[in-house]
């Protein structure tokens, strides 16, 4: 498959996950930041704070940089529209970045790293892949600690038990 084409998929998998994840974000009240359902979970602020930088790590991917953990600088919301705004806009780049691509654009490899140290390289493309698995993940976790916390789950691939709405 050619980058296009590549890069064109990715932004069809990006809007159509788009509003789940938007509808599970709105909803995570700040007061909630802290809650963890175990000692070894993440907090709930920084899995909601996963989700939406992710289409950030998007972004870097396909822009051709590399993400080191000691410099990346992750966004500190004070806010749930804060939260909601970073994800709005870090979807947007993405999407921008994406249709920017052309044939050959997407050649060579990422790596994650800490301080350095490269923890991680594989070929852009299935990087951008598993990035955008990765943000589905983190929202089905994310799902969970909402169900936990009596926030309602919104419909993501069909009625939930708070909404029996479709989209």
């Amino acid at each position: 498959m050619n980058d296009v084409d590549f890069a064109q998929g990715c932004i069809h998998e990006l809007q159509a996950e788009y509003t789940a994840s938007l509808k599970c974000l709105e909803r995570i009240p700040v007061s909630l930041f802290e809650y963890k359902p175990h000692e070894k979970s993440m907090a709930l602020g920084y899995l909601a704070l996963l989700v939406a930088e992710i289409p950030l790590w998007v972004y870097h991917i396909a822009s051709g940089n590399d993400i080191d953990f000691a410099t990346y600088a992750h966004f500190q919301p004070k806010t749930t529209d804060e939260l909601v705004a970073h994800f709005k806009e870090n979807h947007q780049k993405a999407i921008e970045v994406l249709k920017g691509i052309e044939d050959g654009g997407l050649d060579g490899m990422f790596s994650l790293k800490n301080n350095g140290t490269v923890l991680h390289t594989e070929p852009r493309k299935h990087s951008i892949s598993s990035s955008i698995n990765h943000m589905v993940h983190h929202r089905g976790q994310l799902t969970v600690y909402m169900r936990l916390n009596d926030i309602p789950v919104p419909s993501i691939y069909g009625p939930s038990a708070d909404d029996r709405t479709f989209g």
